[in-house]
């Protein structure tokens, strides 16, 4: 069967940036500045993100171009030793669980995004018993949008690599920093919107070396990229060998990070223009609201103290939240699919359906119950589940992917790489470092 292929940098580029750029760059993100130092968080974030998100980024991305397969093919394929291709099959068999399972509940989310997107339509309608009912928590709502949005990233699926994923991407991330810099303008026209921007932009240096704001920085780099799941591995598969790998890791690492730091532009300074309205926005006195509460309480609030402006506001934005979960689920249903296609023989079309029918199932599974799964599920995917798959892909492409093999992958698209810094470098750190900081992170996870 043949494999699609990206038709160009950019186009590989922009797929590769949605896959990065999700809620939690948009809602995780500013609040985890706020929370952290303001600017010395951003500084130690643009650090730890080229520091230890590049190398593990293009740890996957190289394993992906070598092998042009599907995660559990290609971990399995790199080494010739019995205990090393089993280890290598069940890690890989893990990743696409992981990712299935971020995709279940981030559909339900998503859905809630779509649904707050209806709401300000349905009052601009004259409908206020059905805006009511979209901003409202029931078994119902969530099972449909969450029903429509899985839909939605399926019919991009479907379509495949180039008339798919590259054709949705190219038009929804241009569409998401138009939406982003329109609000950005809009909203630091608003009183309050400076407070957020001092709070935001001047730097607490003081807490430089407080270990939450590294542990924090380490943790936002890590999985604001996607990392771990084999996602950006199969988008590596479908590179043209003609790249230059280390420049593509660069322009994806600098679209992401430019896309949180632009969030930060938006959502502090729309929190303190809250509450320059009287909108409160600390959870417990001193750390500000975040997460759900934050896009789900806190903004809803403000949009609604607009008056009809608030109505397109609010649109706008649940629009761009929507646009950032659809450009991340993309990538996360490739995984199962690219499996199933490629282990399994089935055709794209045939591998999407099943597939989205099996995780609706798990996902309306954790829709009914809410308050026993949805948090377990959330955790171990991304908490527990997540880093220890990057660790595993580290450990592999810098001590079982055969270096002469190594390198030969990287000189394509880039014959002088051996004289280059990224190979005196990238090697090290993707064996020592990247693991360390990993395992690091997840001992303070489960000791603190």
């Amino acid at each position: 069967m043949q494999r699609g292929q990206f038709s160009s940098r950019w186009a590989f580029v922009l797929a590769a940036s949605g896959s990065a750029v999700g809620l939690g760059n948009i809602w995780g993100f500013p609040t985890n500045a706020a929370e952290n130092g303001g600017a010395a968080f951003l500084l130690v974030y643009l650090l730890l993100a080229f520091l230890l998100a590049y190398p593990a980024l293009m740890a996957e991305l190289i394993i992906g171009r070598h092998a042009q397969a599907n995660m559990v093919t290609a971990l399995e394929g790199l080494s010739a030793r019995p205990l090393a291709r089993r280890v290598g099959r069940a890690t890989g068999l893990v990743g696409v669980v992981t990712a299935s399972a971020i995709l279940c509940f981030y559909s339900i989310i998503a859905g809630w995004m779509i649904a707050y997107l209806f709401q300000p339509l349905a009052l601009g309608a004259g409908q206020p018993g059905a805006a009511a009912w979209l901003v409202e928590f029931s078994l119902s709502r969530n099972l449909l949008f969450t029903g429509l949005f899985m839909a939605l990233t399926g019919a991009v699926i479907a379509a495949g690599v180039e008339g798919g994923i590259e054709k949705w991407s190219r038009r929804l991330m241009p569409a998401l920093f138009v939406l982003l810099l329109i609000l950005i303008a809009y909203v630091l026209t608003r009183p309050g919107a400076e407070a957020g921007l001092r709070h935001y932009l001047i730097p607490d240096f003081s807490q430089i070396n407080d270990p939450q704001l590294l542990i924090a920085a380490l943790g936002q780099a890590f999985f604001s990229m996607s990392l771990g799941v084999g996602t950006m591995l199969i988008y590596g598969s479908y590179i043209s060998r003609d790249e230059n790998l280390p420049k593509l890791g660069v322009l994806v690492t600098l679209t992401d990070t430019s896309v949180a730091f632009l969030a930060g532009l938006l959502v502090l300074p729309a929190m303190f223009v809250a509450k320059e309205i009287g909108v409160e926005i600390y959870a417990d006195g001193n750390n500000l609201i975040a997460g759900p509460d934050l896009i789900f309480q806190v903004l809803p609030a403000l949009f609604t103290q607009m008056g009809d402006a608030g109505l397109w506001v609010a649109a706008s934005f649940f629009l761009l939240m929507s646009i950032a979960a659809l450009t991340s689920s993309i990538s996360m249903l490739e995984v199962p699919v690219a499996l199933v296609t490629e282990r399994f023989g089935v055709g794209r079309h045939r591998a999407t359906a099943v597939t989205l029918l099996v995780l609706f199932g798990f996902a309306a599974t954790i829709a009914a119950n809410f308050d026993l799964l949805f948090g377990w599920v959330v955790n171990l995917s991304t908490e527990t589940a997540q880093p220890l798959l990057g660790m595993m892909l580290c450990l592999y492409a810098g001590w079982l992917f055969n270096r002469d093999q190594l390198l030969a992958e990287i000189k394509q698209g880039n014959p002088a790489a051996e004289q280059g810094l990224f190979w005196r470098v990238w090697p090290f750190y993707v064996r020592l470092v990247c693991p360390l900081l990993i395992a690091l992170m997840l001992a303070d996870q489960w000791l603190g």
